[in-house]
């Protein structure tokens, strides 16, 4: 059996999150399994859901997820870095063969290149250095 993750928040849920959940559908197929990994009450920053992590999944299954799982607080509600990491580790866990996200820019060529600067190990003294400014 395919399966395929995507890590979310779904504050609220909304055209694009149905079509990535429509797009991983076809890629495991009727018979593959799509899990979600998503925010419970309180999403990255600390600011509240706008709607209850019940309704949000429920959303998240009506629109082709098979297993909503919630990401724990500490994650949920941490900066994107922790967030994702920590949606990573658990759907590696799970055994899920493939990781999806969603982009407003779908700028391939630029989230890669942000990526790799985030990824450079001068990037944290450079980022400290300019948020002292």
């Amino acid at each position: 059996m395919k399966t395929a993750g995507i890590i979310a928040e779904y504050n609220p849920f909304h055209n694009g999150h149905a079509y990535l959940l429509s797009r991983m559908r076809e890629q495991v197929g009727e018979d593959g399994c799509v899990v979600c990994v998503m925010s419970g009450r309180f999403v990255q920053r600390g600011t509240a859901a706008m709607a209850d992590p019940y309704l949000r999944a429920d959303m998240a299954l009506a629109g082709g997820a098979d297993l909503v799982i919630e990401l724990p607080f500490p994650w949920s509600a941490g900066s994107a870095e922790h967030f994702s990491a920590a949606g990573v580790r658990i759907l590696s866990r799970l055994g899920v063969e493939s990781i999806a996200f969603g982009s407003e820019s779908g700028d391939t060529a630029r989230l890669q290149a942000a990526a790799h600067a985030v990824d450079d190990p001068r990037f944290a003294a450079i980022y400290a250095a300019a948020c002292r400014r």
